[in-house]
């Protein structure tokens, strides 16, 4: 296999994220629970959550190399090129946080995301993987046997191949959820969210990616600060749950 696999002579990263948004934005719109929000407040969480994304994702990239971002901080190419998914994930948490409090919606909207994000980066990471080096989301190198030539002669872990295997398994492990009583809403999107960020705090020592501290990188330094976020709501919502239950 030669890499950039083109698709009808089209570069693969742009036609799968292409189709990524395309068929995310379908399911969202097949799956969301419409008797529990109205369509207009829907729409603007959208508009939140891809702006929020579309920030998120650039500032950790420009963050990934910080000495090369001040030097190229008046090229725009450079600025516009590159973006990371744990950024736009909580960057489009964010946004949507503020155009829920900007619509004056309180009740959770993150569980009609789950199945969207989960099928949208799996394309995505489609186009990742078929973009070889150019991507820059290979892992280093190995001997097991998963080991994939993208082009130089060397072998390396296949990450974004590992990350459609997770996120496959983390989507069955969310419709599995979904059998039993969900404890309050929001909980199948915080569930999402704790497994992958944990997933790309690990799958990130194997990518050679510049360390920042502690031989982490900027992702898995955000994916933590995510993991303790997410962490502290899930706790907390569980003891407000329990003091109910104990004042029934």
């Amino acid at each position: 296999m030669t890499f950039p696999v083109y698709i009808f002579g089209i570069h693969p990263h742009f036609i799968m994220e292409s189709l990524s948004y395309f068929i995310g934005f379908r399911i969202y719109l097949w799956k969301r629970r419409k008797e529990n929000i109205p369509t207009d407040t829907a729409m603007w969480v959208v508009v939140g959550a891809v702006l929020g994304a579309a920030l998120g994702s650039k500032v950790l990239y420009w963050l990934e190399s910080p000495d090369q971002t001040i030097a190229n901080w008046n090229s725009l190419a450079y600025l516009l090129q590159g973006k990371t998914i744990v950024g736009g994930l909580l960057g489009g948490l964010i946004g949507v946080e503020l155009a829920k409090k900007w619509a004056g919606w309180q009740s959770s909207t993150g569980d009609d995301f789950v199945l969207p994000l989960a099928i949208g980066m799996m394309i995505g990471r489609i186009g990742c993987f078929l973009t070889g080096l150019d991507d820059h989301t290979y892992g280093t190198p190995t001997a097991w046997i998963t080991g994939i030539d993208f082009g130089d002669g060397v072998k390396r872990h296949p990450t974004s191949l590992y990350e459609i295997a997770f996120l496959l398994c983390i989507a069955f492990f969310i419709l599995y959820l979904k059998k039993k009583d969900k404890p309050w809403d929001g909980f199948y999107f915080q569930v999402f969210m704790l497994g992958y960020l944990t997933f790309r705090l690990f799958i990130d020592f194997i990518k050679p990616t510049p360390d920042l501290f502690l031989n982490m990188n900027n992702i898995q330094l955000a994916s933590i600060a995510g993991i303790l976020y997410y962490i502290q709501l899930v706790a907390r919502k569980a003891k407000a749950i329990e003091r109910s239950t104990l004042h029934a």
